[in-house]
C-alpha cells in the first residue's frame, strides 16, 4: 500500500486485525471479511484474530528477554506449545553447545523456535547467543526477530507498517529478500512509502489518497500503466 502521509494507509491496516480497537474515539463502519466472516462482528474473537493476522510496526519492537524467549513467548502464553524445559539450559552453559543441541531436540518450543530463527534468516546470526538480551541486536536483526516472533504461531497473514523506514540500505535490503521468501507462505500486506520498495517486493499495489483507496492493481500495470490521473503523478514523483 502507497499513498502520501495522512492518506490513511496505516489506519486501514490496523483496521485488518481490529488494532483501531484500542485508538480512543475511534467509529469503524463497513464489514472486512476474512475466510468469509466479518471481523468487526461484535462476536469476533479479537485474540484469536491477532494470532491469525500478525502485525509489524514502524520501530522494531522485541520484549524485554532473550532472544530465545522473545519468540517462545507467544507459543507459550497462547498455549500453542507447552513452555520450555530449563534442563537443556541448565546442563549447557556454553550457548554453542545449547544451539547445537536446540537443533537436535524434539522438544515442541525448541523446534518451534529454531524453525522460526531460520525462516526469519536469522538463526546463523543468533544462534551462539540465544540467552542474551535482543535489545543487544541490531535494528535490523531486532526486525527480524520481531518478523520470527509473528510467523511462530503461523498466522495466516502479516501485515507490516513500513518495517524497513528506521533501517539502512544493507538492513533494507536482508529485510525486503526475507519478506520475498516469506511470501510463499504467508499473505504479507506492507505499507510503504518507498516507490523502489514497492515495485521491488509486491505483486500488488493499493494506492490511497486523502483516506480513499483510489487504484489497486497488479504492481506492473499501478506503477506502468495506473488508470487513475492522481496515480499516474503520484508513481511519478509529482506529490506526495
Amino acid at each position: 500500500m502507497i499513498g502520501a502521509s495522512g492518506s490513511g494507509k496505516s489506519t486501514f491496516l490496523r483496521a485488518l486485525n481490529r488494532m483501531l480497537d484500542v485508538v480512543p474515539n475511534t467509529k469503524i463502519s463497513g464489514e472486512i471479511l476474512f475466510n468469509g466472516e466479518n471481523i468487526l462482528h461484535e462476536s469476533t474473537d479479537v485474540i484469536v484474530l491477532r494470532r491469525k493476522i500478525g502485525m509489524l510496526f514502524q520501530n522494531p519492537t522485541p520484549f524485554p528477554k532473550s532472544i530465545f524467549d522473545n519468540i517462545a513467548y507467544g507459543l507459550e502464553v497462547q498455549d500453542i506449545v507447552k513452555k520450555k524445559s530449563n534442563k537443556l539450559w541448565g546442563l549447557f552453559r556454553n550457548t554453542k553447545i545449547i544451539a547445537r543441541e536446540l537443533e537436535k531436540s524434539q522438544y515442541p518450543i525448541d523446534i518451534a523456535v529454531v524453525q522460526s530463527l531460520k525462516e526469519a534468516a536469522l538463526w546463523d546470526e543468533v544462534k551462539d547467543r540465544l540467552n542474551q538480551s535482543a535489545f543487544r541486536l541490531s535494528g535490523g536483526q531486532q526486525q527480524r526477530l520481531c518478523i520470527a516472533r509473528a510467523i511462530a504461531v503461523r498466522p495466516e497473514i502479516l501485515l507490516l507498517d513500513e518495517p524497513c523506514s528506521e533501517l539502512d540500505p544493507i538492513s533494507t535490503s536482508k529485510i525486503e529478500e526475507l519478506l520475498s521468501q516469506l511470501k510463499k507462505n504467508y499473505t504479507i500486506v506492507i505499507v510503504t512509502h518507498n516507490m523502489h520498495q514497492a515495485k521491488r517486493i509486491s505483486d500488488f499495489v493499493g494506492f490511497f489518497h486523502l483516506g480513499e483507496l483510489v487504484e489497486f492493481g497488479e504492481t506492473r500495470d499501478i506503477f506502468g500503466n495506473p488508470r487513475q490521473k492522481i496515480t499516474r503523478d503520484y508513481v511519478m514523483g509529482n506529490f506526495g
